[in-house]
């Protein structure tokens, strides 16, 4: 330490409470800040260059390990190292080591409160067809060969998981790139590179749409359906008078249902598009909530076989294949009978209709306007598909004929 410093006295470290900088001698000092909290700071000039350097708080560093870290910072100097770069240098080394998995998994934890599902499935496929390539690979190292040996060998075989795969790949490498850990093009980019490089999707496996019974077919079908007694058979027929997903309605709780103004209100978190949702339930509908409110075992309006759950996603495909129509028909499929009906044997506008399957109606432009979400219109839609549903295909035609009479004396 230099002779003409007047070292500072450990008491007067901790006492020192107005704001400023106090010199120890040699470079270092103890910054006090408005707020009171008190650090190290050391102070040099390089190259004609002055620059102060922190270097901790004084909670973490007392002034004798204060001390000898300036003495190395003086050091560095001496030798025309600049402590900053070099500690720059040494933090950006220690990040760019960071591997493919550690920053998947960084991703995941910073985003999967804002993800319905969580991130376990999400770190699942990496798991399965990326780690094992290059999980333990730098993330600055990944590169274009390292990503084609994780997807091409799934591409055509599994083109919806390789895809996914894929688009998961190109985020983590995008989230490393902002925090500064790589450089360069994204390998996993589809857009102007892989495409260059694979074919489409809906090339190697075009679309298939789930299959729907023929909205005709629904009475029928449901008359079947109510010859079954098990709450299975009760969630799908629930399913098919709410027109709702699968998901949205074995996760059906009692707090949901207003038994009063006859609404299912399902939250946005268990919703597609992460918005709430309010399904007006018709008498048919609210038949089935009463018969499970008499069977009351959970928080859940289906509860399955294991306590205090609801009954399974698959349970709807479980009373189909009982009902023999296993492999022709899905309980999905019942959405797409819904809409074919509305359109093709109603009136009512194709607004009512896609609400009424909370899909996105119009642009963000026109939704920022359009607020209402047409409760009371969807009402008489949801009754009158009831109704179509409770009468075997010769009389549905007379149900479409009384809607058809209603709308237009409205």
């Amino acid at each position: 330490m230099p002779r003409h410093a007047t070292p500072l006295p450990v008491r007067r470290v901790q006492t020192v409470k107005k704001r400023g900088f106090y010199c120890d001698g040699g470079g270092l000092y103890l910054q006090v800040s408005r707020t009171g909290s008190k650090s190290w700071v050391f102070r040099y000039a390089l190259h004609g260059r002055k620059r102060d350097m922190g270097l901790g708080s004084i909670t973490t560093f007392t002034l004798a390990e204060a001390r000898e870290r300036a003495r190395k910072m003086r050091q560095l100097v001496a030798d025309g190292i600049d402590p900053i770069d070099q500690r720059n240098k040494t933090r950006g080394n220690a990040a760019t080591a960071l591997t493919f998995r550690q920053c998947a998994e960084r991703y995941v934890a910073a985003h999967e409160a804002s993800w319905r599902n969580g991130g376990r499935a999400w770190l699942a496929s990496l798991a399965t067809y990326v780690f094992p390539v290059f999980g333990d690979v730098a993330i600055a190292a990944v590169d274009l060969p390292l990503v084609m040996q994780a997807i091409e060998p799934i591409w055509t075989t599994k083109p919806v998981t390789a895809n996914n795969v894929r688009n998961r790949v190109e985020m983590v490498l995008d989230w490393a790139k902002v925090r500064g850990l790589r450089q360069g093009e994204n390998p996993a980019r589809w857009k102007g590179h892989l495409d260059t490089l694979l074919p489409h999707r809906k090339k190697v496996a075009p679309v298939v749409h789930r299959a729907a019974l023929a909205y005709r077919e629904v009475g029928q079908f449901m008359t079947e359906l109510r010859t079954l007694t098990d709450t299975s058979a009760r969630a799908l027929e629930f399913q098919i008078l709410t027109a709702a997903r699968s998901g949205e309605v074995v996760g059906a709780r009692w707090h949901e249902i207003n038994m009063a103004e006859r609404v299912w209100t399902i939250p946005a978190a268990r919703m597609k598009a992460g918005r709430e949702h309010r399904v007006p339930l018709s008498k048919a509908a609210m038949a089935v909530v009463e018969r499970q409110a008499a069977l009351r075992e959970n928080e859940y309006l289906f509860p399955g076989a294991k306590r205090g759950q609801p009954v399974s996603i698959a349970a709807p495909m479980v009373v189909i294949a009982k009902l023999g129509r296993k492999g022709e028909i899905t309980a999905h499929g019942f959405r797409s009978a819904f809409r074919d009906w509305a359109a093709e044997q109603t009136n009512f506008p194709r607004e009512i209709a896609e609400a009424s399957l909370a899909h996105m109606i119009g642009d963000a432009t026109e939704r920022a306007y359009h607020r209402s979400d047409f409760i009371d219109k969807r009402r008489q839609i949801m009754d009158t598909w009831a109704r179509y549903c409770a009468e075997p295909a010769p009389k549905a035609a007379e149900v479409i004929d009384m809607a058809r009479r209603q709308l237009k004396t409205r």
